[in-house]
């Protein structure tokens, strides 16, 4: 069933994209952390002013310590993560280039073949015969406008306009004489008919 619809094309993951992947979920972890630590410091400061209320002065201070190793942590976390990211970013980015890189070679391939079924000398070649034929033909038109005075230059437009106007087709001649009347033919054909049968029987 599943080979109807085709099996699905499979990236190919590369070592750079591993890289990327543990490299963001370092960076995910050491956020996780921080958010950890983060709450954490909050509570102990509720605790060593709380401490404070109930006259334990030595224990709100040994917390205070504490709370502050931790913000160095954190501190820490935070280059830590920058790093991270300059440096996830900085594949992505490399990778982006091997990307360009292999675009170009591919280019480059197909140029080089380009060039070598069409060499420098057959495109002048090409060139210098286009304009041998565009000079040839230049050359024909000087001779026929040069062969015809103003007057005949006149009448080849002037049979121009009357082609254009007249058309191809070519319709016949209008008659001149009146067409009969429609009852007048009729009788006059009534008459004919008697006339022929008796000179047919006399012959």
């Amino acid at each position: 069933m599943g080979n109807l619809f085709g099996k699905k094309k499979r990236t190919r993951v590369t070592e750079q994209d591993k890289a990327v992947l543990q490299l963001k979920q370092q960076r995910d972890k050491l956020r996780q952390y921080q958010k950890k630590i983060s709450l954490q410091l909050e509570k102990e400061r509720l605790l060593a002013k709380q401490l404070l209320k109930n006259g334990r002065k030595d224990k709100a201070l040994l917390l205070l310590k504490k709370k502050r190793y931790q913000e160095q942590l954190l501190d820490k976390t935070d280059n830590q993560i920058s790093n991270l990211e300059r440096m996830v970013q900085d594949l992505e980015f490399a990778q982006i280039e091997k990307k360009v890189i292999d675009g170009l070679r591919v280019g480059n391939q197909c140029l080089k073949k380009m060039h070598e079924v069409m060499s420098i000398e057959e495109v002048e070649r090409i060139m210098d015969e286009t304009q041998d034929a565009v000079e040839y033909q230049r050359q024909i038109d000087e001779m026929l406008s040069g062969s015809l005075t103003q007057e005949d230059e006149e009448a080849v437009l002037a049979e121009l306009e009357a082609i254009t106007q007249q058309g191809d087709v070519e319709l016949p001649d209008v008659p001149q004489e009146e067409l009969p009347d429609v009852h007048e033919a009729g009788e006059e054909k009534g008459r004919e008919r008697p006339r022929r049968k008796a000179e047919l029987l006399a012959a």
